[in-house]
């Protein structure tokens, strides 16, 4: 966090927002107040819709036709931003005020080169020639640490790996030092790791400069890393707002607390202390409730107080510093405990063994066909995108493969469901050797008893299709059923088993919500009523509440038919929320393996430590380590010699790292790592996140 001044950079008071459309207004933003001091960092949190992005474009001035400022004011650095010409607007876009926007392919022009695009903005804004532009965009690519910022330079966007064009766009944003910096979800797309490393970057750079930034995310365990004070929004309104560490420990309005619930904290337990869903839908804005607009949602609503006139912003008293304040009437009565009611669920008892994968190598041949490589015999390279893959998984098991992209996750993925074959080694599903059977070749049976949940439910529906054919046609095509009425009442309970109205049977998915889409799409993953589901990322895009209702809806989808889940995913805190083992990959091959419990205590492989110290923890009350790898993955066309981590390693013994495979040590009968350290020297590592004995209690 930045040191701060006194001087405020961008101060919003009373600001309504609206769109106008053929239906009438639609109030977009109500009584939004914010004040940003120098070298200040702001936060905005909430679920999608709720207003963040708005309130960033109405800064910007970029509302398009129909949207506008009804009301309020927007002052940057005591001018009125609502009260300047476009070319006014234009002197102070890019140069004082800056954004960087959450997609990166999006805010890049694929048809210019990076340097094309990075000069513009001094070139636009100062008075220097084009030598000097191109000398300070290949520094700033330098200072957001991209390896050859030449190369980089001279490429397109569709040339640079995501890491690297997020960081393109970051530099862009901080290449005229601007007093503003808005940032839009920009991590959501990236690894921890990547995500760790921009973070520190962001900040460093913006604590040279004294920057002002306003986060926008729906991440609560990168806010209190990076912010000093929260702004917590619901429905076009902020509902709480403070510094950070006095909100986080004692949140007021109940939508703050139902926002602590859905997130999966150290302390919490998929059986002892579930996560707990936020209930309903966010309401439309030509919707909303009379009072409260949280209201139909929450636990604590009184009738004949909080459905009645406008609700205001009331101080915090406990707050000696009166910067916190909450929109709630009953703050004061509600008790930050948790509920009393029992709430945990009964622990799934492991069953016999589903899958079994013994050495599985995938190999993919690349061709060079230049000259200088068919002269020298190097015309063909083997790509090992999974290399000697052992483990099993058993029934009501959660077994979670962790790791970046590019690590193998979802080529392992693939080979499972027999979308490619095995190169080499054994895959047995309910005792059947599948590692050679391609997806065509395997019977309805096989198909059946290993489905899939994709991570991203639009591309995945067929959009001319109702809910009730896509899953009814899963029963007919694995030969559950085929009369067309008990296929109808079969679709009708697996509607009732996700949570969804029996009238989704005849809606298309256009008229679904993302997180409706995700379970019609593990609806349709259990039509064929299947032994095995691999759910791959099915959360990430996802705002926090519906990600905390998927991950239940699978939880006790698991209990009640004791599947089997393989979880491919980046969040090291789900997967230590919903797992019972962790299998950690990188560039092919398996790093460490373990019980959860195992795999989140010393000893650590250093990847897996970094992996660890990456993830963002939405709890002031636990403390962490900071490791930041430096550095890209390796490319797969010309991997280490030796042990796949050693370009990137920060405890590389020496020599050995680089020359040799490293050897699996077993710390117990379970938990087994893939590293060159001795045992004893790794088990003396602190831990990487340090839990209060209370927090745990």
């Amino acid at each position: 966090m930045a040191e701060q001044s006194n001087e405020v950079v961008l101060n919003i008071q009373n600001l309504d927002i609206s769109y106008y459309t053929r239906a009438g207004e639609i109030p977009a933003v109500v009584d939004f107040s914010l004040e940003v001091k120098r070298g200040e960092t702001i936060g905005l949190v909430g679920e999608s819709g709720c207003g963040k992005s708005t309130v960033a474009m109405a800064i910007m001035q970029y509302m398009g036709h129909n949207g506008a400022v009804k009301s309020g004011t927007i002052e940057f650095k005591g001018r009125d931003l609502t009260k300047l010409s476009e070319e006014e607007l234009r002197q102070i876009r890019g140069k004082e005020i800056s954004m960087i926007y959450q997609e990166p392919f999006s805010a890049l022009n694929p048809s210019m080169r990076i340097d094309q695009q990075l000069m513009e903005v001094p070139l636009a804004h100062e008075q220097i020639d084009v030598k000097e532009a191109h000398e300070r965009a290949r520094q700033i690519l330098t200072d957001v640490n991209i390896p050859d910022p030449d190369r980089v330079l001279a490429s397109y966007p569709h040339q640079l790996s995501g890491g690297q064009q997020q960081r393109v766009v970051i530099a862009m944003g901080l290449l005229s030092n601007p007093d503003l910096l808005l940032l839009d979800e920009p991590t959501t797309a990236l690894d921890v790791t990547v995500e760790a490393g921009i973070v520190k970057l962001i900040a460093n750079i913006s604590k040279k400069f004294g920057t002002s930034q306003i986060y926008i995310s729906h991440n609560l365990g990168l806010i209190l890393e990076t912010c000093d004070r929260v702004f917590v929004m619901y429905s076009g309104e902020v509902v709480e707002e403070g510094r950070i560490k006095p909100l986080f420990k004692s949140p007021r309005h109940p939508y703050t607390h139902g926002l602590f619930g859905c997130i999966a904290l150290p302390t919490a337990d998929k059986t002892a202390a579930p996560l707990t869903p936020i209930r309903g839908q966010l309401p439309l804005p030509h919707e909303r409730p009379k009072g409260c607009n949280f209201a139909p949602r929450c636990d604590h609503f009184a009738a004949g107080v909080c459905d009645q006139d406008d609700i205001h912003m009331e101080d915090v008293a406990d707050d000696v510093d009166g910067k916190h304040r909450v929109r709630c009437l009953r703050w004061t009565e509600i008790e930050q405990i948790r509920a009393e009611a029992d709430q945990s669920k009964e622990a799934a008892g492991i069953g016999h063994e589903v899958l079994k994968v013994i050495d599985m190598q995938k190999y993919y041949s690349m061709h060079d066909r230049s000259l200088k490589a068919v002269m020298s015999g190097t015309s063909v390279k083997l790509v090992k995108a999974n290399e000697k893959i052992d483990f099993e998984a058993h029934e009501s098991e959660t077994l979670a493969i962790v790791g970046e992209s590019g690590c193998g996750k979802s080529t392992l993925a693939k080979v499972l469901l027999g979308l490619e074959t095995a190169t080499g080694g054994e895959i047995f599903l309910n005792g059947e050797a599948i590692h050679d059977v391609s997806v065509q070749s395997r019977s309805n049976s096989q198909l059946a008893s290993m489905q899939m949940v994709f991570q991203n439910p639009s591309d995945t529906l067929n959009p001319s299709h109702t809910v009730g054919q896509q899953i009814g046609r899963a029963i007919t095509k694995f030969g559950v059923e085929h009369n067309r009425h008990k296929v109808r009442d079969m679709v009708m309970s697996l509607l009732d088993i996700v949570k969804l109205p029996r009238d989704f049977y005849y809606r298309r998915p256009r008229q679904l919500s993302g997180g409706q889409k995700q379970r019609i799409g593990i609806a349709r993953a259990f039509a064929g009523q299947p032994s095995m589901i691999i759910a791959d990322e099915p959360v990430s895009a996802l705002d926090v509440s519906v990600a905390a209702a998927i991950t239940e809806l699978l939880m006790d989808l698991q209990r009640e038919r004791k599947m089997t889940l393989l979880f491919i995913s980046h969040d090291l805190s789900i997967v230590r929320y919903l797992s019972d083992r962790i299998l950690v990959m990188y560039l092919g091959q398996v790093m460490e393996q373990g019980l959860t419990r195992e795999v989140f205590q010393p000893p650590y492989h250093p990847y897996t430590e970094a992996l660890l110290s990456a993830v963002p923890i939405a709890d002031p009350e636990v403390s962490k380590r900071e490791i930041v790898l430096e550095g890209n993955l390796p490319s797969v066309l010309n991997p280490p010699k030796g042990c796949p981590f050693e370009t990137r390693c920060p405890r590389k013994v020496g020599k050995i790292c680089e020359e040799d495979r490293p050897p699996v040590q077993s710390d117990s009968e379970n938990h087994h790592i893939a590293c060159h350290i001795p045992l004893d020297e790794l088990r003396q590592v602190e831990p990487v996140i340090e839990v209060p004995d209370a927090a745990v209690a």
